[in-house]
């Protein structure tokens, strides 16, 4: 009941903000273009500004006829709905997530970040990784399961079959990618540090985060698969809102500008995290 009234509000509100300044589906857009672009026998890279992987037309596809704030709307609900049920299974206080700034920022978006961390939890949901590579790999390689790759190697299959030569006309486009890495951007070499828990897979999957391309703030809303308990996930979740604040009255001027706030308020607080914790359990062998 509680993921559906979180899929519930999420989509609706998703939904009334992308109608309301005029924005279709948003990020989703791509999706549906690619799923109709195949659809009418058309290359869907010739599209300026198409950076999405093939694989991304099964998510599209259902919503190739709709209307694309509904579409959002309907994405981004469903896809917190499942996180939400996801998160629950381990304790109700991981519904906090929430609350953080990158989730709100994605909402706004119609991202795809809640569903990829859904895919921690359900291994029919690992092909979402292949959507977004940059931060699917840190999910698949500290949380994929047999069933899950399967699953990745069917719809690799069967986008190849489809269009043999997407990945090289997808890679061919990548260099339109604005982006920064957060590793990169100072202080983000502080982030090398979670090599001192390199048995932990939250450790694990923070460096990896760190080493990927990124765009804007919603992007490490990932970082949330990583707090266990109730007040690593409140002050984290508090910290990021330093960023929404900072966001509201100021216009980024560059794309370091976006990484070095990103790694101050949201990466490094998740470093403490993984360094000061006690060792847990359920953060180094559990299975979800």
């Amino acid at each position: 009941m509680i993921s559906s009234a979180i899929g519930l509000a999420s989509g609706g509100y998703c939904w009334f903000l992308l109608r309301h300044f005029q924005l279709g589906a948003a990020d989703f857009n791509w999706a549906i273009w690619v799923a109709q672009d195949l659809l009418a026998h058309r290359n869907p890279y010739l599209r300026p500004g198409q950076l999405y992987p093939l694989p991304v037309a099964i998510f599209g596809l259902p919503f190739a006829w709709t209307r694309p704030e509904i579409a959002a709307g309907v994405f981004y609900g469903f896809s917190s709905a499942l996180l939400a049920l996801g998160l629950s299974r381990r304790g109700y206080h991981f519904l906090l997530v929430f609350l953080a700034y990158p989730y709100w920022s994605g909402l706004m978006a119609g991202q795809w970040t809640p569903l990829i961390m859904a895919s921690a939890f359900f291994p029919f949901l690992l092909p979402t990784t292949l959507v977004k590579p940059q931060l699917g790999l840190p999910v698949f390689l500290t949380r994929a399961r047999r069933r899950g790759i399967a699953a990745c190697m069917i719809v690799i299959a069967v986008s190849l079959a489809v269009m043999p030569p997407w990945p090289m006309l997808w890679i061919a486009q990548l260099a339109h990618y604005n982006r920064f890495v957060p590793l990169l951007v100072w202080p983000g070499p502080l982030l090398l540090l979670a090599l001192l828990r390199y048995r932990d897979r939250d450790a694990v999957l923070l460096l990896l985060a760190a080493c990927m391309p990124q765009r804007l703030f919603y992007d490490g809303f990932l970082l949330w698969l990583i707090p266990k308990t109730r007040r690593e996930i409140v002050w984290t979740v508090f910290l990021s809102w330093v960023v929404g604040i900072w966001r509201w009255y100021h216009i980024p001027h560059s794309w370091p500008e976006v990484g070095r706030w990103t790694v101050v308020f949201i990466y490094l607080p998740m470093l403490v995290v993984v360094l000061c914790r006690r060792k847990y359990p359920a953060a180094t062998t559990s299975k979800y």
